[in-house]
């Protein structure tokens, strides 16, 4: 207790706790709607498909700035996501193919440049390794403050847009109909995705970035049929679990932070799954068992 008091007292540890909180809400905000529109997959694609942008903005530039990383990021994660699209909309393989073909060719592809990045002189040096299963505890301030900064963006943009983003979720069709520019939010929607799993890769890592994404949307929904309340839920247990799993990775350096915030995720689930009032497994079992006795009260079978 007296080593996590004084990490927490450390000015970078609460930039990176801020900027994990930051990136836990908005992936679970953005997750709730990709799994409602079932796009679940294509987060995971987006992530693996960063890497080999990552890759290059190392070698053209030669340096490791953040900003360039994630430019570079971004580049091939929207390149994927509208492969992914256009496969599955001109021919006539389905979409749950194409991501797995877009996915396996970028991610292969980064690998190589990966690997080809640590031959280089100044490769070794890069730290783009951490970029695999993520180092919030490692990064700096600059680097932590853009995340924070660019996971707040984020979320001021989803909120502003949350009707039309419901409307275009539920019934496209009559989105278009009030007149409301159907693509675009299309468009608008998988940029905000390819930007929160970008802006969180370094944090989270390029292989676990997906589960951040959508299993606290998954937890959510157990607990509410309400859009409104299942994204705010979803949020609040991406927050916590940002937050406890790099509290934990901080307790050492060499500890990556992406595996115990996805553990930290995955025990906010099954406890959803099990206890949820509205849909846990035991929860319906207790209901049910009080509904049979209170039935067998009625008939005078039981006192």
């Amino acid at each position: 207790m007296e080593q996590i008091g004084q990490m927490l007292l450390a000015a970078n540890t609460q930039w990176v706790l801020i900027g994990t909180l930051l990136l836990g809400l908005a992936s679970g905000i953005l997750g709730s709607f990709a799994l409602l529109r079932k796009q679940s997959l294509i987060g995971d694609a987006v992530a693996h498909a960063a890497l080999p942008g990552i890759c290059i903005g190392f070698m053209l530039t030669g340096e490791r700035s953040l900003i360039i990383l994630l430019i570079g990021a971004t580049v091939t994660g929207l390149l994927a996501a509208y492969c992914i699209q256009y496969i599955a909309s001109a021919s006539i393989l389905k979409e749950d193919t194409a991501i797995c073909l877009i996915l396996s060719t970028f991610f292969g592809v980064g690998i190589v440049l990966l690997t080809k990045v640590q031959q280089m002189p100044s490769g070794n040096k890069s730290g783009l390794d951490s970029f695999i299963f993520g180092q919030a505890a490692g990064m700096v301030s600059s680097d932590v403050k853009l995340m924070a900064g660019a996971a707040a963006l984020l979320l001021i943009v989803t909120i502003i847009f949350f009707k039309e983003f419901k409307l275009i979720t539920f019934d496209a069709e009559f989105a278009k109909g009030l007149g409301l520019p159907v693509s675009a939010l299309n468009f608008l929607f998988m940029t905000l995705l390819v930007a929160v799993v970008v802006i969180g890769i370094q944090a989270v890592g390029v292989i676990l970035m997906a589960a951040l994404l959508i299993t606290p949307a998954i937890s959510a929904r157990y607990w509410t049929n309400s859009l409104s309340k299942m994204v705010m839920i979803s949020g609040l247990f991406g927050a916590i679990s940002g937050v406890i799993g790099t509290l934990i990775s901080s307790l050492d350096r060499g500890i990556p932070t992406g595996p115990f915030i996805v553990v930290t995720a995955t025990i906010i689930f099954i406890l959803s799954i099990l206890f949820a009032p509205a849909r846990g497994i035991i929860t319906l079992k207790i209901k049910r068992r009080m509904t049979n006795h209170q039935l067998l009260r009625e008939q005078g079978q039981v006192k």
